[in-house]
This record gives structure tokens, sequence and C-alpha cells, in this order.
């Protein structure tokens, strides 16, 4: 049974980073954080983290977190994405292994 509140991120790597994106979307404030949450949204819901969003959130997040970088770090846009994507992935692989294994101690 996945985790039903925030706590299972406490100290995951780029918890902050994810943190500040509940909070963003929270807010209705679209930013690097909250977009990063929602392209994560998948994963992230699957191990039972709750916010709110709609399919029209979710819809072009990549393209929208693309643009921004663009608009910050111009040529240095694309390493800028993938590091922040490289963030959140390890940020779902760990949440996901600390789900599997709460969920295999609660089951022994």
């Amino acid at each position: 049974m996945p985790a039903q509140n925030h706590d299972i991120m406490l100290g995951l790597p780029g918890e902050t980073l994810v943190r500040n994106g509940l909070s963003d979307l929270a807010a209705g404030r679209e930013t690097v954080e909250s977009l990063l949450v929602l392209i994560g949204s998948p994963r992230i819901k699957e191990c039972g983290v709750t916010f709110p969003e709609t399919t029209a959130d979710v819809l072009n997040a990549d393209y929208r977190l693309y643009a921004i970088m663009q608009e910050r770090h111009g040529n240095d846009a694309h390493s800028q994405y993938n590091a922040l994507i490289r963030q959140l992935v390890s940020f779902e692989r760990a949440l996901e292994h600390r789900v599997s294994r709460a969920e295999r101690l609660v089951a022994a």
C-alpha cells in the first residue's frame, strides 16, 4: 500500500526540489519545480504522494520547462534541463525504492 502523505519523501535526493514544486502547484504557480513535479507525476503519484493536478497541467510540462530553461540559460538550456530531469529521476527511483521496502516490511 503506497504512502498516504509526503513524509515518505523525507531525506531523499531532490526532496527540496519536489517539495517546492508541490508547494508551487498548490499555490497555482508555474515554476521550474512545479513543472518538474508535473513531469514526474505518474511515478510520484504511484508511490502515494498526493497533489492536485489536471491533464491540462501535465500536457506539455516538459516543453514548458524547456522554454523556461531556454529563457534563463540560452545556449546552456539543454544541459540545465537534463540536469533537472536527472535530479527528478534520482528522486523517483529513491522514492520507489523506499515505498517498495516499506511494502515488503509490512507484508513480512
